[in-house]
């Protein structure tokens, strides 16, 4: 494990001078998460965000924060720091990132993946961006505003959660249910939005204002066994199974356009031609199939409910026909659907195989949404066009999960945002989100950095 005051400057393989002693702390502090290696397998045993939890009560030592923290089991620990307001019926507003990385294999990257070298401008290593990069400029700017005796109205709060990536069980969803008056703020920013689009109506930028509903199915599928040296009329659950991948994975599943949808695809400045093909169902597919591969994912993952085929086992041994298959198949629902309305379209899907299928849930996650009418969100609004001048925010749903369901289900207004230079376009981002080669460079982490101060004195001054 590595302390905040391990940190070395021979790290910095790039030769560049970092002026900024900000910008230092920042690149020090993300180095020194990307190397605690907090990575998350999904068992209550992995993550040991307790690593980083120590980086970041040392960091906090002698800036006058209140600093807690809270283990939900062995080594995954969640750090809360805290600005006490001045008046306690102001809004209260969190910054909240989280410590736990998914797996890296460092065969496929050209540098270390749990090195966090800064080279040639970027910082390299799993959790760059997703979301190392806005946990330390949050830590980093929240020290600073301490330091410099910034007093907010209301509260403002950093929090650092364990079991993002596995859930949030035993982080953010632990903490909403056994430390709810530590974590409860009315406003709250987490990740993920603020990624360059260009655009014909210049470059905008996403604050996610929702995300949608997340299911993992398992399906059995039940067949007979017998010597595979004599498959004819057996009755094979892999050939069944196949089917029903192909059936899942082939479903056409109509858009919807819903009022975040209209916002942002209005606010995006495409022509009145184009627009309105994104507005209307029945053209919407043509519409984004003419845009760039990512931009496209996106927006077809945001326009309606998706199914995908995910994991798969079966079989015992290669001269034995297979009796059972087992099947994951993760769908994601927009807001306003229900776990019934999944459920419903994948037996759908399934037509006349159903009666072969068990289907079982393994997760559930409804979707949430907060709406975009806020001070917060002029408050981001105004601060993004100081640090961008010309840029514009627009509202977004996020086709994964994230913790700040649990935070809205509380009843707080919680958006994704953060800031990402023009280095790294939306291509690049979603490549490297839980991909290879994972970097970010120093001008996003100056700009978030920049952007937590400034939308902390706009907010809560």
């Amino acid at each position: 494990m590595h302390g905040y005051k391990d940190a070395r400057n021979e790290r910095n393989q790039s030769g560049l001078l970092l002026t900024c002693a900000h910008m230092n702390e920042t690149v020090e502090l993300l180095s020194l998460l990307i190397r605690n290696e907090c990575v998350n397998l999904n068992t209550p045993e992995s993550g040991h965000e307790h690593r980083s939890v120590s980086v970041l009560k040392s960091f906090f030592d002698s800036s006058g924060i209140d600093v807690q923290t809270y283990e939900s089991a062995p080594g995954r620990e969640s750090l809360v720091a805290r600005i006490a307001g001045t008046d306690p019926t102001a809004p209260s507003l969190a910054l909240m990132g989280h410590l736990d990385v998914v797996p890296a294999n460092a065969a496929n990257w050209e540098h270390d993946p749990f090195g966090g070298d800064l080279i040639d401008g970027f910082v390299w290593g799993r959790g760059a961006l997703d979301m190392l990069n806005l946990t330390s400029t949050m830590a980093v700017s929240m020290r600073e505003l301490a330091r410099g005796g910034f007093r907010p109205r209301g509260d403002l709060v950093f929090i650092a959660v364990a079991d993002e990536e596995s859930g949030g069980s035993l982080g953010a969803g632990w903490l909403t249910e056994n430390a709810s008056s530590d974590v409860a703020t009315e406003y709250m920013i987490s990740e993920w939005g603020g990624v360059p689009i260009e655009t014909p109506g210049g470059s905008k930028r996403w604050i996610t204002v929702g995300q949608k509903g997340g299911t993992d199915f398992r399906l059995t599928v039940r067949g007979g066994s017998g010597h595979a040296s004599m498959p004819f009329g057996s009755d094979n659950a892999l050939l069944k199974a196949a089917k029903v991948v192909d059936r899942i994975g082939t479903r056409y599943i109509a858009p919807e356009i819903g009022d975040v949808w209209k916002r942002s695809v209005e606010a995006m400045g495409y022509d009145a031609a184009f627009t309105a093909m994104l507005l209307d169902p029945s053209r919407i597919d043509n519409a984004i199939a003419q845009l760039s591969h990512g931009l496209a994912k996106r927006l077809h993952a945001c326009s309606r409910t998706t199914m995908a085929p995910t994991v798969i086992h079966g079989g015992v041994k290669s001269n034995v026909i297979p009796d059972r298959v087992d099947l994951n198949v993760l769908v994601r629902r927009l807001p306003g659907q229900s776990y019934d309305d999944a459920r419903d379209l994948l037996t759908e899907a399934l037509g006349d195989l159903r009666d072969s299928v068990e289907i079982d849930t393994r997760m559930e996650v409804a979707p949430t949404a907060s709406s975009p009418d806020t001070p917060l969100w002029d408050s981001i609004e105004r601060v993004s066009r100081k640090l961008l001048p010309g840029s514009q925010c627009i509202p977004a749903l996020t086709p994964g999960g994230n913790d700040l369901g649990f935070f809205r289900d509380k009843g707080t207004v919680a958006y994704g945002y953060g800031l990402i230079s023009n280095a790294i376009s939306l291509e690049d981002f979603l490549e490297m989100f839980h991909g290879d080669n994972e970097r970010v460079d120093l001008e996003s982490l100056r700009l978030s950095q920049e952007l937590w101060t400034e939308v902390a004195r706009d907010f809560l001054s």
